[in-house]
């Protein structure tokens, strides 16, 4: 599980070499800094990079950067969330009644 504030600490003091992209599991794109840090342009990258993990919210870094989940690994959509997800597709039409209940169950229990 990354967390939002190491990878804001990584992006300010290895951010030129690509450190943050390490972190993130995007290994590729560190690759590529690395290859780059003789232009500075991957340290303008990650001054960017830190000034963003610092100003975004924590379940908007989830959403990015750990699948959807919060840290304690349950989905940062609430429950709520879901049950009006699976009413606007009944009323569309798209799933029936009894498979609405059924989910409706699944999703309460």
């Amino acid at each position: 599980m990354k967390n939002r504030t190491t990878a804001a600490i990584i992006a300010f003091f290895l951010g030129g070499f690509g450190g943050q992209f390490f972190y993130l599991g995007r290994a590729g794109t560190g690759v590529i800094c690395i290859l780059f840090c003789w232009t500075f342009i991957p340290a303008f990258i990650a001054l960017y990079h830190f000034i963003k993990f610092l100003t975004m919210t924590d379940e908007a870094f989830n959403a990015e950067y750990n699948g959807g989940m919060s840290p304690m690994g349950y989905s940062s959509t609430g429950a709520g969330d879901e049950l009006s997800k699976l009413f606007d597709l009944k009323e569309k039409g798209a799933i029936t009644e009894d498979e609405y209940n059924a989910r409706k169950s699944r999703l309460l229990a």
